[in-house]
Formats: C-alpha cells, sequence, structure tokens
C-alpha cells in the first residue's frame, strides 16, 4: 500500500492524546469508608467494573476512529499493475474496404464496427482514428460522430504497413495502444509482427455470415463484326455457388441485353453481341453478397485507324501488309535509307524487320517515340552482332541478346496470360502445328509471350507503362522459320499494331496508375478534366508534342462512366472499375494478427486498459470506517453503563 500524501501520517501521533485522557479517568479511587451496609459496598464494585470496560471501549474505538481518518486524509492506494503504459495514447485503425460490406449478425461489417464505436466510447476519451481512406488525429467521438456515421467504402485495400508509418510519423516517440477492426481479407504486413513489443494491441475481427460472393471479373471485346461487337464478360463465384445469376447490359441507362449466366465452375464466361455504335455503360449482374463487384463499367467508341509504320525491305514487309489492313490501319512500309524521321512520331506502332543495322540517330528517336506511349517490334538480323543489339536495346530497358545459335528449334509454348492473347484464345491450347527457327539468338530480360521446346524465349516485351517494346529472338524470313504460315502469326501482329487509345475500349482499374494518350494539344493555362455527375477530377498531365499524356494514380475514388473534358467540350469517353481484390471472403488471413490480443468489442479493451492501469485508491474505505466508528461510539455511549 501506498500513499499520496504520506506527511500527513506524522498526524498519527496525536493517538497520544486520547490515550492521555483515559490514563487520567483512570486514576485509583480513594478508600473511604461508609456505614457498615453490605449493599451499599456490592452497587459500588459493579459499578466500577462497569466503567472500566466502558472506557477502555471508548478508546479503542476512538484510537481507531482517529487512525482510519488520518489514513483517509493520506488518501492510501494499491499501484497499478500495468505503470509502464499509462501514458498510451489509444490509436484506433479501422478498415473501410469493400470486403466490409459483408453481412455479419447484425448487419454490414463496418457499419455495425461504426455504430459499436459511437455506443462504447466515453465521450471524453481522446484518440486518433485511421481508416483507408480517413484521418482523425487527437479527437473524441461526439467531434466525428457525422463524419463516422456517413464513412464510405473505399476502393484502397487495408493496408496494415502504411496506417502503421502515419501513425509512427504524426506520433514519434510516444507509446500507443492499438485497437485494429479489420476482417483480415487480403491482408498482409510486416511491421504487425513487432507492432506488439513497444505497443499493447487489440485486434477485433468482424466475420461475415454469408461468405458466397459472385464479382464480374473483366469485360472484354472478343470479336468485332460488320454491326455488332461480341463482349466476353467473365465472371467469378466465391464459396457456395449459384446456379443462376440475373445479368444485364446497359448503355446510356438504356438496357440493350439480358442474360441468365450459369455456373459450372467457379469461373464463367458470357457472349453477348451489342450494336457497334458508341457504348458507355455498365454490365451488372444480381446477388446477395458484396455489391462493390456487381458492376463493371465500360466505354467503347468508334475505333480509329491505327498508323503504323514497318521499317524493311519490301520483300520482308509483304506479309504485313496483309495483317494491316487499309479498313484498320494505316499501314506503310519503308526502307531504312527512305524513311523520313518526322513521321515517327506520328505513328502508333513502328516495327523493324530485320534491319542489318541499327543506327544510333534511329534508336534515340525511338527512345523518345517509346517513352511517349508509342510501340515497338524488333526483329533482328542474323546479320546483327549481340553488341550492335544491346546497344539499340538499352534504349528501351534491361533486356538483353546473346550470341546466335545455328540449332533449330520448335515454338512449342504460349503464354495465354500475356495481355497479347487476352482476347484470342477461348481455351488453352496445348496441340497446335509447332513453327520452328532455324537459327535464333538468346533473349532474355523480358517478359516472355511464345517460347521454344527448351523454354527459350521466342517472341517477349518489356514495358514502361506506357509504351511497349516486343522483340524477336530470330528472323521470320521463310528462309529462316515457317512462322509467317502459322495461323499464330495474325493475332501476334495484329494484337501488336494495335492502340489502346485508338480501339475504342477504354476501361481502367482504380490504384493501378495507368495512363492514357489524347491527341490533343493543350495551350499553356490549359487543363483537362476528367468528370461525371458529381463528381471530378484533375489528373497529372504531360504534354508530348501535339499529344497529351494523362496519369490516374489513385483516382477516381469512385468507379463509373466519365468524360475527358477540356473546357466544356468532352474529348472522350472513359470508365473505371474497382481492383476485385476484395472479392474471396473466404481469403481470410490472421496470421499478421496473433500476437493481438483479439477482443469482441472495444469496450473491452477500454476496460481491460483501465483495470490494469488505473490505481487502487481505498481512502474511501478509511472515511467509511471512521464513520462506522463514529456510530459505533456513539452506542456505546448510549447503551454501555
Amino acid at each position: 500500500m501506498q500513499f499520496k500524501h504520506p506527511e500527513i501520517l506524522y498526524f498519527l501521533f496525536l493517538l497520544v492524546i486520547p490515550i492521555l485522557v483515559h490514563l487520567f479517568q483512570l486514576r485509583r479511587f480513594k478508600i473511604e469508608y461508609f456505614t457498615n451496609v453490605k449493599l451499599l459496598k456490592e452497587l459500588q464494585i459493579q459499578t466500577r467494573k462497569s466503567a472500566e470496560i466502558k472506557k477502555w471501549l471508548l478508546l479503542a474505538t476512538r484510537l481507531l476512529l482517529l487512525t482510519c481518518l488520518i489514513l483517509a486524509f493520506a488518501q492510501p492506494f494499491f499501484e497499478a499493475k500495468d505503470t509502464t503504459n499509462k501514458g498510451n495514447e489509444l490509436v484506433i485503425l479501422v478498415d473501410n474496404s469493400f470486403s466490409m460490406q459483408a453481412k455479419g449478425a447484425k448487419g454490414e461489417l463496418l457499419k455495425r464496427s461504426i455504430q459499436e464505436l459511437l455506443e462504447e466510447l466515453p465521450e471524453n476519451q481522446q484518440f486518433s482514428l485511421l481508416t483507408n481512406s480517413e484521418v482523425f488525429w487527437d479527437t473524441d467521438i461526439k467531434s466525428i460522430q457525422k463524419e463516422l456515421q456517413s464513412l464510405n467504402y473505399s476502393a484502397m485495400p487495408f493496408q496494415l504497413d502504411y496506417l502503421i508509418n502515419q501513425v509512427e510519423i504524426k506520433k514519434k516517440n510516444t507509446k500507443k495502444d492499438y485497437v485494429i477492426i479489420t476482417d483480415a481479407i487480403q491482408s498482409e504486413s510486416k511491421k504487425a509482427f513487432n507492432l506488439s513489443d513497444n505497443n499493447v494491441v487489440y485486434f477485433i475481427q468482424p466475420e461475415a455470415q454469408n461468405k458466397t460472393n459472385i464479382s464480374i471479373d473483366k469485360v472484354l471485346i472478343s470479336n468485332v463484326l460488320d454491326q455488332f461487337y461480341e463482349l466476353k464478360i467473365t465472371l467469378k463465384a466465391f464459396g457456395e455457388i449459384e446456379n443462376e445469376v440475373p445479368l444485364s447490359v446497359f448503355s446510356n441507362n438504356k438496357a440493350i441485353a439480358k442474360t441468365i449466366a450459369k455456373f459450372e465452375s467457379a469461373t464463367t464466361e458470357i457472349a453477348i453481341t451489342i450494336p457497334k455504335t458508341d457504348f458507355h455503360g455498365t454490365v451488372s449482374i444480381e446477388d446477395n453478397s458484396l455489391s462493390y463487384d456487381n458492376k463493371y463499367y465500360i466505354s467503347i467508341s468508334k475505333p480509329k485507324k491505327v498508323n503504323i509504320i514497318a521499317i524493311g525491305t519490301s520483300d520482308k514487309n509483304n506479309f504485313l501488309s496483309r495483317i494491316f489492313t487499309t479498313e484498320e490501319f494505316n499501314f506503310i512500309s519503308t526502307d531504312l535509307t527512305t524513311l523520313d524521321y518526322n513521321q515517327i512520331e506520328n505513328q502508333d506502332a513502328i516495327i523493324l524487320n530485320e534491319l542489318e543495322d541499327l543506327p544510333i540517330a534511329l534508336g534515340t528517336t525511338l527512345k523518345s517515340f517509346y517513352e511517349k506511349g508509342g510501340s515497338i517490334v524488333l526483329i533482328p538480323n542474323t546479320k546483327n552482332t549481340t553488341s550492335q543489339l544491346n546497344t539499340f536495346a538499352k534504349n528501351f530497358g534491361g533486356f538483353g541478346y546473346s550470341k546466335l545459335l545455328t540449332s533449330g528449334k520448335q515454338i512449342t509454348k504460349i503464354n495465354f496470360d500475356h495481355p497479347l492473347y487476352q482476347t484470342v484464345f477461348e481455351k488453352k491450347v496445348t496441340n497446335f502445328q509447332y513453327p520452328n527457327t532455324k537459327e535464333s539468338f538468346g533473349l532474355s530480360g523480358v517478359t516472355t509471350i511464345l517460347q521454344y521446346e527448351d523454354n527459350s524465349v521466342f517472341v517477349g516485351s518489356t514495358t514502361n507503362r506506357l509504351g511497349m517494346f516486343y522483340a524477336f529472338s530470330a528472323p521470320i524470313n521463310k528462309q529462316n522459320s515457317n512462322f509467317q504460315n502459322a495461323p499464330l502469326i495474325v493475332p501476334t501482329f495484329y494484337n501488336m499494331g494495335q492502340n489502346q487509345g485508338k480501339t475504342g475500349i477504354n476501361a481502367f482499374t482504380i490504384g493501378e496508375n495507368e495512363n492514357l494518350i489524347l491527341e490533343t494539344s493543350l495551350a499553356k493555362d490549359e487543363v483537362v478534366s476528367i468528370q461525371k455527375e458529381g463528381y471530378s477530377f484533375i489528373p497529372m498531365q504531360q504534354l508530348l508534342n501535339t499529344k497529351c499524356k494523362l496519369s490516374f494514380g489513385d483516382y477516381p475514388e469512385v468507379a463509373g462512366n466519365f468524360d475527358v473534358m477540356k473546357g466544356k467540350n468532352s474529348l472522350k469517353k472513359i470508365s473505371f472499375n474497382y481492383t476485385r481484390t476484395e472479392s474471396d471472403l473466404t481469403q481470410i488471413s490472421t496470421a499478421n494478427f496473433e500476437n493481438f490480443t483479439k477482443i469482441n468489442n472495444i469496450s473491452t479493451a477500454l476496460n481491460d486498459i483501465a483495470s490494469e492501469r488505473t490505481s487502487n485508491e481505498i481512502w474511501k474505505w478509511f472515511i467509511f470506517a471512521t464513520l462506522l466508528l463514529l456510530i459505533t461510539e456513539l452506542l456505546i455511549q448510549k447503551f454501555v453503563k
């Protein structure tokens, strides 16, 4: 037991006073003899004994009373169990990602968690609260009540390390009590393992009752007909698969197609034809779980012809003219000696077809073209040296060539997941007519598109997130390869030549930091904005001569159909969708939180903190004992004779 005011204990010396008074009252009686009457003598003896007992009782009561009163003023207490964390600041981290839309026993997980905070946090409790998208420093529950009640779901996933970094930067050199509220869907963290070393961490995991969910994974144009587009819609089911799901397609808020999606496996694909006109709308489904992934926004505009130059001899470029037809492409075949360098920046793709020489000036010009979003295809010549090829390749990244091999190889493997082939194959082909090459260079440092039987690269790609560079490892003339006769050559070169900004498909994913090249020029103070009803933002923009590069970063914050606006004029219609990383409610990962104290609600954490760190003050009990002893003295005075 300890005392807040131990100096008051000196007053215990006052206990001597009642003792002295008592001793004075217990002095010996002087014997006086009276008439020898037996009855009077007996009464005198009884009275004397009774008085002595009463005085001893009063002395004990008064000593105890005075002792309790002095101890009460000294304020005794028992020290708290946890004194080292007494000054900790309370920090609450709340997951408001889309997976928190799932319904638990008492409703949506996020809304129920917010309601519990509003109900259980005391009004005088100071804390800081961080979500995926909002930050409230050094506040109380009454001050942010409206903001919490209107808190929206965030397209950003719950990144525990990012939130912890924010707290550590803002609250340097302070110990903290963390309360982390998350469903732990797709949760990864490196800092979580050491977070409880210097802090007290509580973990609340709201859990969904229904973990079944269906999402629209992606929508692509799989085929372009004379009057129609054929859309390929990919749906994914998680958990128990529902047999049928209604699916609708809307353009400009009008329904243009409806069907039923049936699941025989976890993934199903639906083909729907829509009129070949401007499309600015959504594909939507109806299910009883998460709602954020039930819509996929897509914009399709009239395709523009793609500008392509093939640099090489006319006989070697002949097969390209049959692929890049005049209906869809402005194709030019030219020899290196007659190449007009001024035309390069106006192109969408440049094909270097077996050039014997790769001039430094050409490499420098194409590097600028690549940095502005152009596509380049390099087909080597067997007369090229590896040093010549690598000097040229340095302009475009870290890939490189190695020595020429004269042994023949078969092309046997296709990377079906590469964007080049996303809309080409309905299923993975394992048995096809293998093309071959007689001579080939080694090629490394690229993303594989086509492979030889020995797993070496035939065609690979690299990107700066704006331009694309495709590299072949071997010449494909008919003397060295039969690749020109293979069915694979048409989709390979056709998709290499496509320009996203001109194909008519414009759908981006929020948070992927994607880019868009606009063919427009801007005045000095002119900017491009992205707008839809009730929401707008200005993306990062970079002028590239007659083009403008837009970088979206983590914007917009909401999915939907947007217009790219230059002043009051709409330059282009585009769409943004949420990433589907939160769709699988079964992907719960609590390994990061094993060192934390798991609780059911925040009141448990607050009570635990209070009981561990609050001193047990017992001075009130001494006041109560003082009153009780005072009453005891009165009773002794009245009833003890």
